[in-house]
């Protein structure tokens, strides 16, 4: 999609699709709208006629279509609700970006245009509408023989018509593009079926971004048995595709301070829950279970172009969890890279055992900072359900850096409780530490818990993104399957470091 800034009269915009955002109507207020006047005014007061009816009543993301406007050049104009003026952001401008092309795409149009006026031609509002139209515009139809069949098609250019052009603006599009084009990135890795993407398809996703100003270092099985990364291998010993811990690493050109952030992502390409098997029903979505990794690669590949002044390096390890002769037993103890061992008492609570090891060697690497990204537990859905990332970590100043790059970024996540008292919960007869709890309460706390125990006191935050990677029904402004959760922060985190 090519997207363009433009100064023109509104009246004179030649496109398929003038699109107009509109806000709820207050009782006895007037037309509340970047230019929204203007444009009822040159359609004979079209906007006020539906809306006076209540056929459109600027509820969030709402929509309604005219065609042959009068007044207007525009083939179309689609109005898109805003919701109350006053809580009119960033973050819902990109979604009523998204959702105008995700609904004028099914109805043919090549050409849009999104009205932004003086009050939303920002720079920030600019780069939200940029990612959210490239974001919208993203289907998981890859793999159908005929994708016409959904009656969609890409659209081709976006006008971003502002009251005046300048340098910023169009480095925010550039930004934008650049931001969705890494969340696209892992959303494609994390769509494709497992008998396509296996650990060894991410380690070639990987090695190709290391033209693009990375370096890469893939750690085999042979590697990672000398180094003794028994808790990973564990994991993997049962498929018949080989694991491999994929490290990638940005280096600015002059490092502002002391800091090295590590990105690290689970990146389990199938997860049956080996001998502890999974039940039938769902299971074909196990193969977001590489959510994570996906993640931190597309935080990567943007990083990499938007060079922030921090050196960032992602770390991925990457397994098929199977059941199979070979595979691991409940009961089973393993050592880890740190040298602590782990009690197996559950094979279906692979992730953890898989990001110790990752989290262990990223330290040894020396990094200082540690944000790890995974689909750890379905305790985190039953407790955030589909709408919070669960967000666990031992350091309040990284929490909170991540947490406002999450805000800035419209990605909602949720502190969760990381109290020492959870560590009873972990306890073992015959090992340091089994990898599951005793009980069924506090899941996801416990997982957390667990890794906690493997970042040696470094700032860390563990993000459990079980519940927000996938999304099993479309929004109106993003299509169903891969969400690539976590992309945006990822990237926003090193960009505001200082």
């Amino acid at each position: 999609m090519k997207i363009t800034l433009n100064a023109t009269p509104l009246a004179q915009i030649e496109t398929d699709v003038l699109v107009l955002i509109v806000y709820s109507k207050e009782e006895g207020s007037g037309l509340h709208g970047t230019s929204a006047p203007e444009i009822d005014r040159a359609t004979g007061g079209w906007i006020t006629e539906i809306m006076g009816r209540g056929e459109f009543t600027g509820k969030a993301m709402e929509t309604a279509l005219l065609h042959r406007p009068a007044g207007l050049k525009a083939q179309r104009l689609l109005l898109v609700g805003g919701g109350k003026k006053e809580k009119f952001n960033a973050a819902e401008l990109r979604k009523a970006a998204g959702t105008a092309v995700r609904q004028m795409k099914t109805k043919g149009a090549a050409s849009m245009a999104l009205v932004l006026g003086s009050a939303l031609g920002t720079a920030s509002m600019v780069e939200a509408a940029t990612e959210g139209a490239i974001l919208g515009d993203w289907e998981p139809d890859k793999h159908k023989t005929d994708p016409k069949k959904n009656g969609a098609k890409p659209v081709e250019s976006l006008l971003l018509a502002v009251q005046k052009e300048d340098l910023a603006l169009g480095e925010a599009i550039i930004r934008g593009t650049i931001l969705a084009e890494g969340q696209n990135f892992t959303r494609d890795l994390v769509n494709e079926p497992a008998n396509l993407l296996t650990p060894a398809t991410l380690v070639a996703a990987a090695q190709k971004l290391e033209t693009s100003g990375l370096e890469c270092e893939i750690l085999d099985r042979a590697r990672m048995q000398q180094l003794g990364m028994g808790s990973l291998l564990g994991v993997a010993q049962g498929s018949v595709e080989p694991p491999y811990l994929i490290v990638l690493r940005y280096k600015p050109e002059r490092a502002l301070g002391s800091a090295h952030l590590a990105l690290v992502g689970k990146g389990v390409t199938f997860d049956t829950g080996g001998i502890s098997i999974k039940p039938s029903e769902g299971m074909e979505k196990m193969k977001y279970d590489m959510a994570g990794a996906a993640a931190v690669l597309g935080a990567m590949k943007a990083i990499a172009q938007l060079k922030p002044s921090i050196p960032v390096s992602a770390f991925a390890p990457c397994v098929e969890n199977m059941a199979s002769g070979t595979a691991q037993r409940p009961g089973d103890i393993v050592k880890t890279l740190n040298g602590k061992t782990v009690e197996v008492l559950n094979t279906d609570a692979e992730g953890r055992l898989i990001l110790i090891d990752a989290l262990t060697y990223a330290i040894r690497q020396g990094c200082t900072h540690l944000v790890d990204a995974a689909t750890l537990t379905g305790a985190i859905a039953v407790a955030l359900a589909h709408i919070h990332v669960g967000l666990f970590s031992n350091n309040d100043d990284l929490s909170q850096r991540i947490s406002a790059a999450a805000r800035a970024e419209g990605e909602k996540m949720w502190p969760m409780p990381l109290d020492d008292d959870y560590k009873d919960y972990l306890k073992s007869a015959v090992a340091d530490i089994p990898n599951i709890s005793g009980g069924r309460y506090g899941g996801a706390i416990t997982a957390a818990k667990f890794l906690e125990e493997f970042v040696e006191e470094k700032p860390w935050v563990h993000l459990d993104i079980a519940g927000t990677a996938w999304l099993d029904d479309g929004k109106a402004w993003m299509a169903k399957g891969p969400s690539g959760v976590g992309v945006r922060t990822f990237v926003r985190l090193a960009l505001d470091w200082n």
